[in-house]
């Protein structure tokens, strides 16, 4: 058996070990959206109704906050990863339109400080 050498630059290696780093973390946020989904679930699997109490209202909206977050995450990493197409994870994870809506915007107190900006 002969052997080869490996013609691969060493900015190629680094690009493979980059590609093997972004995948490896898709993973964990996947199983964060799962986790987020099923607690998002359970909570109105538990609670019937319209759910329209004034006391479920803010353990819901975080509950849909938390997953939405997790949902930026994954979709974020897909796109690093070269998976443009969001519509598959829409699908596959049973997203509630909500969840989906609400991808992106950080939940109230998240963003950067106003004290640190400038006036």
């Amino acid at each position: 058996m002969t052997n080869r050498r490996s013609k691969n630059s060493p900015a190629d290696l680094l690009a493979h070990e980059f590609a093997q780093e972004k995948a490896s973390a898709l993973g964990p946020l996947g199983r964060a959206l799962e986790a987020a989904l099923a607690a998002l679930a359970r909570f109105d699997a538990d609670r019937p109704g319209d759910g329209s109490l004034a006391e479920q209202r803010p353990a819901r909206a975080a509950l849909v906050a938390e997953a939405s977050v997790a949902l930026w995450h994954f979709v974020v990493q897909r796109e690093a990863c070269g998976l443009r197409d969001m519509r598959h994870v829409l699908r596959d994870y049973r997203v509630p339109p909500e969840v989906a809506a609400r991808m992106g915007a950080l939940p109230q107190g998240a963003g950067p400080s106003k004290a640190g900006r400038k006036a």
